[in-house]
Protein backbone atom coordinates (compact mmCIF):
# COMPACT_ATOMS: atom_id res chain seq x y z
CA UNK A 1 0.00 0.00 0.00
CA UNK A 2 1.44 3.44 -0.91
CA UNK A 3 2.53 5.64 1.98
CA UNK A 4 0.15 8.45 1.03
CA UNK A 5 -2.83 6.08 1.04
CA UNK A 6 -1.76 4.58 4.36
CA UNK A 7 -1.50 8.07 5.89
CA UNK A 8 -4.99 8.93 4.64
CA UNK A 9 -6.49 5.76 6.09
CA UNK A 10 -4.69 6.31 9.38
CA UNK A 11 -5.94 9.89 9.71
CA UNK A 12 -8.27 10.56 12.62
CA UNK A 13 -10.37 13.68 12.80
CA UNK A 14 -9.22 15.82 15.76
CA UNK A 15 -11.41 16.01 18.84
CA UNK A 16 -10.81 19.78 19.00
CA UNK A 17 -9.81 22.45 16.49
CA UNK A 18 -7.89 25.64 17.13
CA UNK A 19 -9.66 28.22 14.93
CA UNK A 20 -6.72 30.64 15.06
CA UNK A 21 -3.84 28.40 13.98
CA UNK A 22 -5.31 25.39 12.14
CA UNK A 23 -4.92 25.94 8.38
CA UNK A 24 -7.23 22.98 7.67
CA UNK A 25 -9.99 24.91 9.40
CA UNK A 26 -9.22 27.95 7.24
CA UNK A 27 -9.57 25.75 4.16
CA UNK A 28 -12.88 24.45 5.51
CA UNK A 29 -14.08 28.02 6.05
CA UNK A 30 -13.24 28.66 2.40
CA UNK A 31 -15.56 25.81 1.36
CA UNK A 32 -18.37 27.05 3.60
CA UNK A 33 -17.97 30.61 2.32
CA UNK A 34 -18.03 29.28 -1.26
CA UNK A 35 -21.33 27.52 -0.49
CA UNK A 36 -22.69 30.68 1.12
CA UNK A 37 -21.63 32.77 -1.88
CA UNK A 38 -23.39 30.33 -4.20
CA UNK A 39 -26.64 31.24 -2.47
CA UNK A 40 -25.86 34.93 -2.07
CA UNK A 41 -25.06 35.49 -5.74
CA UNK A 42 -27.28 33.00 -7.54
CA UNK A 43 -30.55 33.12 -5.61
CA UNK A 44 -31.27 36.64 -7.01
CA UNK A 45 -30.17 35.58 -10.52
CA UNK A 46 -32.44 32.52 -10.59
CA UNK A 47 -35.34 34.58 -9.24
CA UNK A 48 -35.02 37.46 -11.72
CA UNK A 49 -33.55 35.96 -14.92
CA UNK A 50 -34.95 33.01 -16.89
CA UNK A 51 -31.82 30.92 -16.43
CA UNK A 52 -33.43 28.14 -14.37
CA UNK A 53 -35.36 25.89 -16.77
CA UNK A 54 -36.83 22.41 -16.73
CA UNK A 55 -33.87 21.13 -18.75
CA UNK A 56 -31.18 22.26 -16.27
CA UNK A 57 -33.20 22.12 -13.04
CA UNK A 58 -31.47 18.95 -11.86
CA UNK A 59 -28.08 20.70 -12.05
CA UNK A 60 -29.29 23.63 -9.98
CA UNK A 61 -30.75 21.31 -7.35
CA UNK A 62 -27.56 19.24 -7.24
CA UNK A 63 -25.51 22.36 -6.52
CA UNK A 64 -28.07 23.58 -3.97
CA UNK A 65 -28.09 20.38 -1.95
CA UNK A 66 -24.31 20.06 -2.15
CA UNK A 67 -24.07 23.46 -0.48
CA UNK A 68 -26.65 22.37 2.09
CA UNK A 69 -24.52 19.30 2.84
CA UNK A 70 -21.53 21.58 3.52
CA UNK A 71 -23.72 23.63 5.87
CA UNK A 72 -24.74 20.46 7.74
CA UNK A 73 -21.14 19.26 8.07
CA UNK A 74 -20.14 22.63 9.45
CA UNK A 75 -22.84 22.48 12.14
CA UNK A 76 -22.37 18.83 13.12
CA UNK A 77 -18.62 18.27 12.67
CA UNK A 78 -16.59 21.47 12.73
CA UNK A 79 -18.32 24.09 14.88
CA UNK A 80 -18.85 21.80 17.92
CA UNK A 81 -15.10 21.06 17.89
CA UNK A 82 -13.84 24.63 17.91
CA UNK A 83 -11.79 25.36 21.00
CA UNK A 84 -13.32 27.87 23.37
CA UNK A 85 -11.30 29.46 26.16
CA UNK A 86 -12.95 30.57 29.39
CA UNK A 87 -10.85 31.82 32.32
CA UNK A 88 -7.77 30.44 30.58
CA UNK A 89 -9.10 26.88 30.18
CA UNK A 90 -10.46 25.03 27.16
CA UNK A 91 -14.01 24.11 28.17
CA UNK A 92 -16.69 21.94 26.61
CA UNK A 93 -16.96 23.14 23.02
CA UNK A 94 -20.27 21.61 22.00
CA UNK A 95 -22.22 23.19 24.86
CA UNK A 96 -20.66 26.56 24.17
CA UNK A 97 -21.48 26.47 20.46
CA UNK A 98 -25.13 25.65 21.15
CA UNK A 99 -25.46 28.74 23.35
CA UNK A 100 -24.06 31.19 20.81
CA UNK A 101 -25.88 33.47 18.40
CA UNK A 102 -24.03 31.76 15.57
CA UNK A 103 -25.67 28.42 16.34
CA UNK A 104 -29.11 30.03 16.11
CA UNK A 105 -28.26 31.60 12.76
CA UNK A 106 -26.80 28.32 11.48
CA UNK A 107 -30.00 26.46 12.37
CA UNK A 108 -32.19 29.13 10.76
CA UNK A 109 -30.04 28.97 7.62
CA UNK A 110 -31.03 25.30 7.17
CA UNK A 111 -34.76 25.81 7.67
CA UNK A 112 -36.32 23.56 4.98
CA UNK A 113 -38.40 26.09 3.06
CA UNK A 114 -38.06 23.73 0.07
CA UNK A 115 -41.15 21.88 1.32
CA UNK A 116 -43.14 24.67 -0.32
CA UNK A 117 -41.76 23.59 -3.70
CA UNK A 118 -44.77 21.26 -3.75
CA UNK A 119 -47.07 24.29 -3.91
CA UNK A 120 -45.03 26.94 -5.75
CA UNK A 121 -42.63 24.93 -7.86
CA UNK A 122 -38.85 25.31 -7.55
CA UNK A 123 -38.59 28.97 -6.56
CA UNK A 124 -35.09 30.08 -5.59
CA UNK A 125 -36.46 32.69 -3.17
CA UNK A 126 -37.48 29.84 -0.87
CA UNK A 127 -33.76 29.30 -0.27
CA UNK A 128 -33.45 32.76 1.25
CA UNK A 129 -32.79 31.36 4.79
CA UNK A 130 -29.43 30.07 3.50
CA UNK A 131 -28.19 33.67 3.60
CA UNK A 132 -28.42 33.74 7.40
CA UNK A 133 -25.10 31.90 7.61
CA UNK A 134 -23.38 35.25 7.12
CA UNK A 135 -21.24 34.95 10.26
CA UNK A 136 -18.97 32.45 8.52
CA UNK A 137 -18.08 35.17 6.02
CA UNK A 138 -16.94 37.51 8.80
CA UNK A 139 -14.89 34.75 10.42
CA UNK A 140 -13.28 33.83 7.10
CA UNK A 141 -12.30 37.46 6.56
CA UNK A 142 -10.64 37.59 9.99
CA UNK A 143 -8.72 34.36 9.40
CA UNK A 144 -7.56 35.43 5.93
CA UNK A 145 -6.27 38.75 7.23
CA UNK A 146 -4.44 36.88 9.99
CA UNK A 147 -2.66 34.38 7.70
CA UNK A 148 -1.85 36.67 4.76
CA UNK A 149 1.43 38.60 4.73
CA UNK A 150 -0.19 41.52 2.90
CA UNK A 151 -3.70 41.59 4.29
CA UNK A 152 -4.49 44.91 2.64
CA UNK A 153 -4.61 43.16 -0.76
CA UNK A 154 -7.41 40.95 0.51
CA UNK A 155 -9.20 43.98 1.99
CA UNK A 156 -9.10 45.74 -1.39
CA UNK A 157 -10.50 42.63 -3.12
CA UNK A 158 -13.20 42.25 -0.48
CA UNK A 159 -14.26 45.91 -0.69
CA UNK A 160 -14.37 45.69 -4.49
CA UNK A 161 -16.58 42.61 -4.22
CA UNK A 162 -19.06 44.62 -2.14
CA UNK A 163 -19.41 47.09 -4.99
CA UNK A 164 -19.73 44.30 -7.57
CA UNK A 165 -22.43 42.63 -5.49
CA UNK A 166 -24.39 45.87 -5.19
CA UNK A 167 -24.30 46.18 -8.98
CA UNK A 168 -25.27 42.50 -9.27
CA UNK A 169 -28.40 42.98 -7.13
CA UNK A 170 -29.34 46.11 -9.05
CA UNK A 171 -28.98 44.26 -12.36
CA UNK A 172 -31.33 41.54 -11.10
CA UNK A 173 -33.86 44.11 -9.93
CA UNK A 174 -33.68 45.97 -13.25
CA UNK A 175 -34.44 42.81 -15.21
CA UNK A 176 -37.30 42.01 -12.84
CA UNK A 177 -38.65 45.56 -13.30
CA UNK A 178 -38.30 45.31 -17.07
CA UNK A 179 -40.12 41.99 -17.09
CA UNK A 180 -42.84 43.46 -14.88
CA UNK A 181 -43.30 46.41 -17.24
CA UNK A 182 -42.84 44.25 -20.33
CA UNK A 183 -39.55 43.68 -22.14
CA UNK A 184 -39.09 46.35 -24.78
CA UNK A 185 -42.38 48.07 -23.87
CA UNK A 186 -40.64 51.43 -23.29
CA UNK A 187 -37.24 52.93 -24.03
CA UNK A 188 -36.27 52.70 -20.37
CA UNK A 189 -36.71 48.94 -19.84
CA UNK A 190 -34.45 46.18 -21.13
CA UNK A 191 -35.44 45.43 -24.74
CA UNK A 192 -34.79 41.68 -24.62
CA UNK A 193 -31.86 41.73 -27.05
CA UNK A 194 -28.35 40.41 -26.43
CA UNK A 195 -27.14 38.87 -23.19
CA UNK A 196 -29.70 39.82 -20.56
CA UNK A 197 -27.39 39.76 -17.55
CA UNK A 198 -24.56 41.76 -19.14
CA UNK A 199 -26.91 44.44 -20.48
CA UNK A 200 -28.71 44.76 -17.15
CA UNK A 201 -25.39 44.90 -15.33
CA UNK A 202 -24.32 47.71 -17.66
CA UNK A 203 -27.49 49.58 -16.70
CA UNK A 204 -26.70 49.02 -13.01
CA UNK A 205 -23.18 50.43 -13.41
CA UNK A 206 -24.44 53.60 -15.08
CA UNK A 207 -27.16 54.00 -12.45
CA UNK A 208 -25.43 53.23 -9.15
CA UNK A 209 -22.21 55.02 -10.07
CA UNK A 210 -24.39 57.89 -11.35
CA UNK A 211 -22.73 58.02 -14.75
CA UNK A 212 -26.01 59.00 -16.38
CA UNK A 213 -26.83 58.84 -20.08
CA UNK A 214 -29.86 56.57 -19.59
CA UNK A 215 -33.28 56.93 -21.21
CA UNK A 216 -35.76 58.87 -19.09
CA UNK A 217 -38.33 56.75 -17.23
CA UNK A 218 -41.89 57.26 -18.45
CA UNK A 219 -44.22 55.35 -16.12
CA UNK A 220 -44.76 55.88 -12.40
CA UNK A 221 -43.14 52.52 -11.66
CA UNK A 222 -40.06 53.41 -13.72
CA UNK A 223 -39.72 56.85 -12.11
CA UNK A 224 -40.06 55.39 -8.61
CA UNK A 225 -37.56 52.63 -9.42
CA UNK A 226 -35.03 55.07 -10.83
CA UNK A 227 -35.34 57.47 -7.90
CA UNK A 228 -34.58 54.67 -5.45
CA UNK A 229 -31.67 53.61 -7.67
CA UNK A 230 -30.14 57.07 -7.60
CA UNK A 231 -30.54 57.49 -3.84
CA UNK A 232 -29.10 54.06 -3.11
CA UNK A 233 -26.35 54.58 -5.67
CA UNK A 234 -25.14 57.83 -4.09
CA UNK A 235 -24.96 56.30 -0.63
CA UNK A 236 -23.55 52.94 -1.71
CA UNK A 237 -20.85 54.42 -3.93
CA UNK A 238 -19.79 56.98 -1.32
CA UNK A 239 -19.56 54.23 1.32
CA UNK A 240 -17.41 52.09 -1.00
CA UNK A 241 -15.12 55.03 -1.75
CA UNK A 242 -14.76 55.71 1.97
CA UNK A 243 -13.96 52.06 2.72
CA UNK A 244 -11.42 51.91 -0.08
CA UNK A 245 -9.79 55.09 1.21
CA UNK A 246 -9.52 53.56 4.68
CA UNK A 247 -8.03 50.33 3.29
CA UNK A 248 -5.44 52.13 1.18
CA UNK A 249 -4.71 54.55 4.02
CA UNK A 250 -4.07 51.69 6.45
CA UNK A 251 -1.85 49.93 3.90
CA UNK A 252 0.29 53.02 3.32
CA UNK A 253 0.28 54.39 6.89
CA UNK A 254 3.83 53.21 7.54
CA UNK A 255 5.17 54.71 4.32
CA UNK A 256 3.34 57.98 4.98
CA UNK A 257 4.94 58.13 8.43
CA UNK A 258 8.36 57.52 6.88
CA UNK A 259 7.80 60.28 4.31
CA UNK A 260 6.62 62.70 6.99
CA UNK A 261 9.67 61.98 9.16
CA UNK A 262 12.06 62.46 6.26
CA UNK A 263 10.34 65.69 5.16
CA UNK A 264 10.44 67.10 8.70
CA UNK A 265 14.12 66.18 9.03
CA UNK A 266 14.89 67.79 5.66
CA UNK A 267 13.18 71.03 6.72
CA UNK A 268 15.09 71.00 9.99
CA UNK A 269 18.45 70.50 8.25
CA UNK A 270 17.68 73.21 5.71
CA UNK A 271 16.69 75.73 8.40
CA UNK A 272 20.01 75.18 10.22
CA UNK A 273 22.11 75.17 7.03
CA UNK A 274 23.41 71.64 7.55
CA UNK A 275 26.07 70.79 4.92
CA UNK A 276 24.72 69.16 1.78
CA UNK A 277 26.79 65.98 2.15
CA UNK A 278 25.43 65.43 5.66
CA UNK A 279 21.88 65.96 4.43
CA UNK A 280 22.39 63.43 1.67
CA UNK A 281 23.73 60.83 4.11
CA UNK A 282 20.77 61.30 6.43
CA UNK A 283 18.33 60.93 3.53
CA UNK A 284 20.20 57.81 2.42
CA UNK A 285 19.82 56.42 5.95
CA UNK A 286 16.07 57.01 5.83
CA UNK A 287 15.76 55.36 2.41
CA UNK A 288 17.84 52.30 3.27
CA UNK A 289 16.24 51.79 6.69
CA UNK A 290 12.77 51.89 5.17
CA UNK A 291 13.64 49.60 2.26
CA UNK A 292 15.46 47.03 4.42
CA UNK A 293 13.13 46.96 7.43
CA UNK A 294 9.83 48.40 6.22
CA UNK A 295 9.87 50.63 9.32
CA UNK A 296 12.10 53.23 10.94
CA UNK A 297 12.13 51.79 14.46
CA UNK A 298 11.51 48.12 15.20
CA UNK A 299 11.01 48.93 18.88
CA UNK A 300 7.86 50.93 18.08
CA UNK A 301 6.28 47.76 16.72
CA UNK A 302 7.53 45.36 19.39
CA UNK A 303 6.67 47.61 22.34
CA UNK A 304 2.98 46.89 21.70
CA UNK A 305 3.51 43.18 22.41
CA UNK A 306 3.58 41.58 25.86
CA UNK A 307 7.09 41.15 27.24
CA UNK A 308 6.91 37.35 26.86
CA UNK A 309 6.10 37.61 23.14
CA UNK A 310 8.85 40.18 22.63
CA UNK A 311 11.24 37.80 24.31
CA UNK A 312 10.15 34.90 22.09
CA UNK A 313 10.81 36.97 18.97
CA UNK A 314 14.19 38.15 20.27
CA UNK A 315 15.22 34.58 21.12
CA UNK A 316 14.32 33.31 17.65
CA UNK A 317 16.22 36.12 15.95
CA UNK A 318 19.36 36.59 18.05
CA UNK A 319 19.86 33.80 20.60
CA UNK A 320 21.94 31.59 18.31
CA UNK A 321 24.47 34.43 17.95
CA UNK A 322 24.56 35.74 21.52
CA UNK A 323 24.81 32.23 23.01
CA UNK A 324 28.23 31.86 21.34
CA UNK A 325 29.68 34.98 22.98
CA UNK A 326 32.40 33.86 25.41
CA UNK A 327 31.47 36.60 27.89
CA UNK A 328 28.08 35.01 28.52
CA UNK A 329 29.13 31.35 28.66
CA UNK A 330 27.70 29.65 31.76
CA UNK A 331 25.36 32.53 32.56
CA UNK A 332 21.74 31.99 33.48
CA UNK A 333 19.78 31.20 30.32
CA UNK A 334 16.92 33.45 31.40
CA UNK A 335 19.39 36.30 31.92
CA UNK A 336 20.47 35.95 28.30
CA UNK A 337 16.81 35.93 27.23
CA UNK A 338 16.14 39.16 29.14
CA UNK A 339 19.22 40.70 27.59
CA UNK A 340 17.97 39.93 24.09
CA UNK A 341 14.86 42.09 24.62
CA UNK A 342 17.13 45.10 25.27
CA UNK A 343 18.91 44.86 21.91
CA UNK A 344 18.32 47.83 19.60
CA UNK A 345 18.64 47.78 15.82
CA UNK A 346 20.81 50.50 14.25
CA UNK A 347 21.66 50.99 10.56
CA UNK A 348 25.12 52.30 9.59
CA UNK A 349 25.84 53.75 6.16
CA UNK A 350 28.93 52.86 4.08
CA UNK A 351 31.95 54.50 5.70
CA UNK A 352 30.21 55.30 9.01
CA UNK A 353 32.39 54.67 12.05
CA UNK A 354 30.75 52.27 14.48
CA UNK A 355 33.36 53.14 17.09
CA UNK A 356 36.68 55.00 17.15
CA UNK A 357 39.87 54.34 19.03
CA UNK A 358 39.91 56.17 22.36
CA UNK A 359 36.13 56.52 22.67
CA UNK A 360 34.41 55.42 25.87
CA UNK A 361 32.86 52.03 25.16
CA UNK A 362 29.29 51.65 26.36
CA UNK A 363 27.83 49.10 23.92
CA UNK A 364 28.24 45.61 22.55
CA UNK A 365 27.51 45.07 18.85
CA UNK A 366 25.99 42.13 16.96
CA UNK A 367 26.23 42.26 13.17
CA UNK A 368 22.78 41.37 11.87
CA UNK A 369 23.32 42.26 8.20
CA UNK A 370 26.28 43.52 6.21
CA UNK A 371 29.86 43.70 7.45
CA UNK A 372 32.27 46.05 9.22
CA UNK A 373 36.03 46.55 8.98
CA UNK A 374 38.70 47.18 11.60
CA UNK A 375 40.90 49.92 10.16
CA UNK A 376 44.04 51.76 11.18
CA UNK A 377 47.10 53.51 9.84
CA UNK A 378 47.81 57.22 9.51
CA UNK A 379 44.79 57.88 7.30
CA UNK A 380 42.66 54.99 8.60
CA UNK A 381 42.92 53.36 5.18
CA UNK A 382 44.53 50.09 6.30
CA UNK A 383 42.01 47.27 6.72
CA UNK A 384 43.14 44.76 9.36
CA UNK A 385 40.11 42.47 9.26
CA UNK A 386 36.56 42.30 7.92
CA UNK A 387 33.86 41.15 10.35
CA UNK A 388 30.75 39.64 8.78
CA UNK A 389 27.13 38.99 9.74
CA UNK A 390 26.73 36.84 12.83
CA UNK A 391 29.83 38.18 14.58
CA UNK A 392 29.91 40.01 17.91
CA UNK A 393 32.32 42.70 19.11
CA UNK A 394 32.59 45.22 21.92
CA UNK A 395 31.40 42.95 24.74
CA UNK A 396 34.45 43.58 26.95
CA UNK A 397 33.42 47.23 27.29
CA UNK A 398 30.21 46.15 29.01
CA UNK A 399 32.14 45.29 32.19
CA UNK A 400 35.22 47.49 31.99
CA UNK A 401 35.25 50.47 34.33
CA UNK A 402 37.30 53.61 34.78
CA UNK A 403 39.65 54.13 31.87
CA UNK A 404 39.60 50.49 30.91
CA UNK A 405 36.56 50.78 28.73
CA UNK A 406 38.06 52.91 25.98
CA UNK A 407 37.92 51.55 22.46
CA UNK A 408 41.27 50.27 21.23
CA UNK A 409 40.49 50.14 17.50
CA UNK A 410 38.56 51.91 14.76
CA UNK A 411 35.61 50.00 13.32
CA UNK A 412 33.63 51.30 10.35
CA UNK A 413 30.83 49.96 8.18
CA UNK A 414 31.83 48.40 4.88
CA UNK A 415 28.68 48.99 2.87
CA UNK A 416 25.32 49.17 4.59
CA UNK A 417 25.36 47.38 7.96
CA UNK A 418 22.53 46.61 10.36
CA UNK A 419 23.83 46.13 13.91
CA UNK A 420 22.08 45.09 17.11
CA UNK A 421 23.37 47.09 20.11
CA UNK A 422 23.30 46.22 23.82
CA UNK A 423 23.88 49.17 26.14
CA UNK A 424 26.05 48.85 29.25
CA UNK A 425 23.32 50.43 31.39
CA UNK A 426 20.74 47.88 30.21
CA UNK A 427 23.06 45.00 31.08
CA UNK A 428 23.63 46.44 34.56
CA UNK A 429 19.87 46.62 35.17
CA UNK A 430 19.49 42.98 34.12
CA UNK A 431 22.38 41.69 36.26
CA UNK A 432 20.75 43.07 39.41
CA UNK A 433 18.30 40.16 39.17
CA UNK A 434 20.95 37.54 38.36
CA UNK A 435 23.74 37.81 40.97
CA UNK A 436 25.20 34.40 40.09
CA UNK A 437 25.64 35.43 36.46
CA UNK A 438 27.13 38.72 37.59
CA UNK A 439 29.85 36.80 39.42
CA UNK A 440 30.64 34.74 36.31
CA UNK A 441 31.09 37.65 33.91
CA UNK A 442 34.46 38.97 35.17
CA UNK A 443 35.93 35.48 34.82
CA UNK A 444 34.51 35.11 31.33
CA UNK A 445 35.91 38.50 30.40
CA UNK A 446 39.47 37.27 30.80
CA UNK A 447 38.78 34.51 28.25
CA UNK A 448 36.72 36.62 25.88
CA UNK A 449 38.15 37.16 22.43
CA UNK A 450 35.89 39.84 21.22
CA UNK A 451 36.45 39.16 17.54
CA UNK A 452 37.90 36.17 15.77
CA UNK A 453 40.10 38.16 13.39
CA UNK A 454 41.03 36.40 10.21
CA UNK A 455 44.44 37.98 9.74
CA UNK A 456 48.02 37.31 10.93
CA UNK A 457 48.63 37.76 14.66
CA UNK A 458 51.58 40.13 14.14
CA UNK A 459 49.17 42.63 12.57
CA UNK A 460 46.71 42.38 15.43
CA UNK A 461 48.96 42.64 18.50
CA UNK A 462 49.98 46.28 18.16
CA UNK A 463 46.52 47.44 17.24
CA UNK A 464 43.62 45.35 18.43
CA UNK A 465 41.59 44.34 21.33
CA UNK A 466 38.33 46.04 20.39
CA UNK A 467 36.50 46.73 23.59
Amino acid sequence: MPDWLRSILAYRFPSSIDPFTDLIYVFWLFLVVAAWNWNVWLIPVRWAFPYQTEENLHLWLLADYSCDFIYILDILVFQPRLQFVRAGDIVDMREHYMTTERFKMDVISLFPMEIFYYFTGVNSLLRFPRLFKYMVFSEFNDRMEAVMKKAYIYRVIRTSSYLLYSLHINACLFYWGSDYEGLGSTKWVYNGKGNAYIRCYYFAVKTLITIGGLPDPTTVFEIFFQLINYFVGVFAFSIMIGQMRDVVGAATAGENYYRACMDSTSKYMTSYNIPRDVQNRIKTWYDYTWMSQGMLDEQELLIQLPIKMRQDIAVDVNYSIVSKVALFQGCDRQMVFDMLTRLKSVVFLPGDFVCKKGEIGREMYIIKQGEVQVVGGPDLATVFVTIRAGSVFGEISLLAGGGGNRRTANVKAHGFANLMILDKKDLAEILVHYPESQKLLPGNQSHSTLIEFECPAYLLRPHLQVR
